[in-house]
């Protein structure tokens, strides 16, 4: 365009490029960045001296606030909606991408402190769900819950873990279950001898549960198939 400086034409080729891939005009310190100028404020020199020119005109309330006039301006509303429905069309894309990760997930109640008597899988137990893969576990699991105390420390079940409990039963000797005695739900290694259970803990300052089942309500809510250390959920 006639009466431009180099630099000046430069500077309308970028606001017009810029338009027409991302359907909004750079900012000062885009433009400074590109063409390499030292500050935003080089780049401001040069949009007003365009401005005095009546090549673009300038909206000071915003960072973006560039217009191209004249010959500069033909054919940018068209090039700019094909920028916005590429922009929408990437953006739908990846929504759908992220929407099919989460099917792969499965969503688990994570339960917390669960109140005497009261079903695990109570609503007022369960904290909120947790998107898991279901290949971090051997079998599927049912749900989380949170271990309280250290009682099974030695196999590294720690405090403040999430276990991940498949419902079921019954359970063979020697597996670690999620177990109700009376009204208590507790985290142990099962054990069974005839009219009784003991439930043993995998650290030594625990001494195991003994239940009478003649007389003691007793119930296995669950096996353990797998563990999620709290930190290793985002």
């Amino acid at each position: 365009m006639k009466g431009l400086t180099a630099r000046q034409q430069e500077i309308l080729d970028l606001i017009r490029e810029q338009i027409a891939q991302f359907g909004r005009p750079p900012t000062r310190a885009e433009i400074a960045k590109t063409l390499g100028f030292r500050s935003a404020n080089a780049a401001e020199d040069h949009l007003q001296a365009l401005a005095k020119k009546n090549v673009i005109a300038l909206d000071a309330s915003t960072s973006r606030g560039i217009r191209l006039l004249g010959d500069y301006a033909e054919g940018l509303d068209e090039l700019a909606g094909k920028a916005t429905a590429a922009a929408t069309l990437a953006a739908n894309k990846a929504a759908d991408h992220l929407a099919a990760l989460a099917e792969q997930f499965m969503q688990l109640p994570l339960v917390g402190r669960v109140a005497a008597g009261s079903p695990i899988l109570a609503q007022e137990h369960v904290e909120k769900h947790v998107p898991v893969d279901p290949a971090l576990f051997p079998d599927k699991p049912d749900y989380l819950l949170k271990v309280r105390g250290m009682s099974m420390k030695d196999i590294g079940i720690l405090d403040g873990d999430l276990l991940a409990v498949k419902r079921t039963t019954e359970a063979r000797a020697g597996q670690v279950v999620v177990a109700r005695v009376n009204d208590d739900v507790t985290v142990k290694r099962f054990f069974k001898k005839g009219h009784s259970v003991e439930l043993h803990a995998e650290n030594a300052e625990f001494a195991p549960i003994e239940v009478d089942l003649r007389k003691d309500s007793f119930a296995i809510e669950g096996l353990a198939v797998g563990l999620i250390r709290q930190g290793h959920l985002h």
